[in-house]
């Protein structure tokens, strides 16, 4: 096909004409797999170490109070903000880790901002 007519391509079809040239070209220059990622989060990007002190956080709430409590909490977009603003003022004032649970008020905060995000998201 002329290079100039892959204009008149939809996205979808100009990948998969892409895609059969790279998989014609390795089949006639080695015996390499294919994996097509393109478009798919890369969740390797995570820091899984500060993550798992988030998971601690959400284990100790779901002991506390109960799995997934937080989603029915009332007004939960302004307690959650409001939780994650003091958890940020206590660790910016010095205080690393919570008195109640012992766990680091950044994993708090960060708990408190992933509600919101998924409050967000669920809600508008």
């Amino acid at each position: 096909m002329n290079p100039a007519h892959t204009d008149a391509l939809t996205p979808e079809e100009r990948e998969e004409m892409e895609r059969m040239v790279v998989h014609s070209m390795l089949h006639q220059t080695s015996s390499v797999g294919l994996k097509f990622d393109a478009g798919k989060l890369d969740y390797t990007l995570v820091p899984w170490d500060g993550l798992e002190e988030v998971v601690k956080v959400l284990e100790f709430g779901a002991r506390k109070y109960a799995r997934d409590n937080w989603q029915q909490v009332v007004g939960g977009m302004q307690h959650h903000q409001a939780a994650a603003f003091r958890h940020l003022i206590a660790y910016n004032q010095g205080e690393k880790v919570d008195q109640e649970t012992g766990l680091s008020h950044l994993a708090h905060a960060g708990c408190c901002l992933l509600f919101l995000l998924s409050l967000e998201k669920q809600n508008g």
